[in-house]
């Protein structure tokens, strides 16, 4: 299997994959191949800014960007980029030279990474992508990566996410020096708007607030609406010194 991928003049290389796994920093990439502005089409290409990496990084339909946004909230994720590379290898059936460009890549705290398709709606996919997803999967592993399909997640848990990433931004981790009235706020669980008013005037506490939710510095049932009510943990990220400074600098 051969592995496409754009050098640092923006010429495209090509190389075996094994080795263009273990050398080349996909996560810095830009795509290999443009996204299509298709008329008539409700969505167009965009860009997505990462609170992982403090770049946009381009995609080319929601359902890429939703995924875009969980992996942007992950704390295992250090690196994103969108169609980085182009993998390339000969069927052995027909003979014939095939070819798949996964839509995003992940890198991992730990070096290992995901390579990852973004389908619109959940169950099977077309024969093409099957094949194609059978023979990632197998490239994937020999290098320590892995291959996924991402289903579009739950649509309550998608609207929750998405307003938490409205708060994504580093200026609102501590914003007007209420992070720690915040998290003390919520050291036991406690009721979302009830919590705000503790740790201050409400409204400046709620842009901390959803920041700690976002990172994972508190954590709630993102499966139910978000709402005053909603109750409000104390998360595995409260007060480990990781933010968003961290993995930005990892990144760079």
């Amino acid at each position: 299997m051969e592995a496409e991928y754009a050098g640092p003049d923006g010429a495209l290389v090509q190389r075996r994959w094994g080795e263009a796994a273990v050398a080349v920093p996909f996560e810095r990439l830009p795509p290999v191949a443009p996204f299509p502005l298709i008329p008539g089409r409700r969505w167009a290409p965009g860009r997505w800014w990462s609170a992982t990496t403090g770049r946009h990084v381009q995609h080319g339909s929601q359902a890429m960007c939703t995924q875009l946004m969980f992996l942007d909230r992950d704390p295992h994720v250090m690196g994103l980029a969108a169609r980085p590379v182009r993998l390339i290898w000969r069927d052995p059936g027909s003979g014939r030279v095939l070819t798949w460009v996964p839509q995003l890549f992940a890198r991992h705290a730990d070096g290992s990474a995901l390579l990852a398709d973004c389908p619109a709606t959940a169950g099977r996919a077309g024969e093409r992508a099957v094949r194609a997803a059978a023979v990632l999967a197998a490239a994937c592993a020999a290098v320590g990566f892995t291959y996924r399909r991402l289903e579009p997640p739950p649509q309550v848990v998608a609207a929750n996410v998405r307003w938490l990433a409205g708060y994504r931004h580093p200026r609102h981790r501590d914003a007007g020096g209420l992070q720690q009235a915040v998290l003390a706020a919520f050291a036991a669980p406690r009721p979302l708007m009830a919590g705000a008013a503790a740790a201050g005037e409400a409204l400046s506490a709620l842009p901390v607030l959803y920041h700690a939710l976002w990172q994972g510095r508190l954590t709630a049932d993102l499966e139910r609406p978000l709402g005053e009510h909603t109750l409000v943990h104390p998360g595995p990220a409260a007060g480990d010194g990781q933010g968003d400074g961290e993995r930005e600098r990892h990144e760079q």
